[in-house]
């Protein structure tokens, strides 16, 4: 990217039937946000017009065949597909899933070929996107079958990140899949990433336990004792600063979880639960790991409000700053490394 470039953030629609496009429409209503970047949806026109009419949105964007032809200071839209499509607010439909891969598919091919330098995902239905084509249990599956890198699912907001040990897997393949190569390497994963992408050069890590009460001792479960503490202890005899297991059912409540740096939950429910009751609707799905930048907002589809222009898009808002923060962090990270290196020689 250029001195004086703005970042381009590719933006992939989700369900054209949820509540994604509204939310874009809506962040880009105001046109101060063209001052932070050079925004590039990946969708087509006919779809964007059935829902400025339906939502009395009036949002401009520029139509262009290819990356290669965004502008700056417009809201670009690239026409992945040209066909009339049928939109059918808050309904699950094949169509819907469709072309959610459709707009997801090219705005990840335009990633990883660097034509754009972030990606923002709009919601999508992890049941009707199913297909020969997408075989996974969401959008971190996705790309990191498509990029570089092992991913990390963190939720966030800027007072409290929470990362997941184990993802969209079910609740009773969860012990059996922690093992102390996956909680060693989701650790350095999170990390990595509080200190290049975040600026937070000695991080403290907290780490939740697996069984309720870490176990009790072995009277409620042995994991906890036998694979969890043994392989943090391992983690600190490395100078780094992780703690715990700690007891998931008070760290929340009780506030421990504002002396942290970032948090490791077992499984999704134990994570995200406690991060939605707290920051619901200004929390970002950020996908740590990967040799590219993507976020998404903290909520799904929202089918049940579709359509009605009652969509909150700041959770969208926040999943964009997020982006173009990270974006910048980490280059300024890598440059710096690039730096320390040549002083070496």
């Amino acid at each position: 990217m250029k001195k004086n470039e703005t970042i381009k953030v590719g933006i992939s629609v989700g369900d054209i039937n949820g509540i994604g496009i509204e939310i874009i429409l809506k962040t880009f209503e105001d046109p101060r946000m063209l001052e932070l970047c050079t925004p590039i949806i990946f969708a087509s026109n006919k779809i964007l017009s059935i829902h400025k009419k339906e939502l009395n949105i009036h949002t401009q964007t520029h139509g262009i065949d290819s990356v290669s032809k965004c502008v700056a200071n417009k809201v670009n839209l690239v026409n992945v597909w040209k066909e009339q499509v049928e939109v059918e607010f808050g309904k699950e439909t094949a169509l819907g899933g469709k072309y959610a891969l459709l707009s997801l598919q090219a705005a990840t091919n335009s990633l990883k070929q660097n034509e754009i330098d972030v990606l923002v995902t709009a919601p999508i239905n992890k049941h009707n996107i199913q297909s020969e084509d997408f075989k996974f249990s969401g959008h971190t599956e996705y790309l990191e079958a498509n990029l570089e890198g092992e991913s990390l699912m963190i939720l966030m907001t800027n007072e409290l990140k929470i990362g997941l040990i184990t993802g969209h897997i079910p609740i009773q393949k969860v012990a059996e899949t922690i093992t102390p190569g996956l909680i060693e390497g989701k650790v350095n994963l999170m990390y990595n990433s509080l200190v290049q992408d975040f600026k937070i050069s000695k991080p403290k890590i907290a780490v939740l336990g697996l069984n309720p009460h870490c176990g009790d001792n072995g009277v409620i479960g042995e994991e906890d004792d036998t694979v969890i503490r043994p392989t943090l202890e391992k983690l600190q005899a490395d100078d780094k600063l992780i703690y715990g297991p700690y007891s998931a059912d008070s760290f929340f409540g009780s506030g421990a979880y504002k002396k942290f740096d970032g948090i490791l939950a077992m499984y999704h429910d134990q994570g995200l639960a406690p991060f939605k009751t707290l920051s619901f609707g200004n929390g970002v799905n950020f996908t740590a790991g990967l040799n590219k930048v993507r976020t998404s907002p903290d909520h799904g589809t929202a089918f049940e409000i579709a359509g009605k222009g009652e969509a909150s898009n700041n959770s969208f808002k926040e999943a964009l700053y997020t982006a173009m923060d990270v974006f910048k962090n980490r280059s300024e990270y890598n440059e710096l490394i690039k730096n320390k290196l040549r002083t070496r020689k």
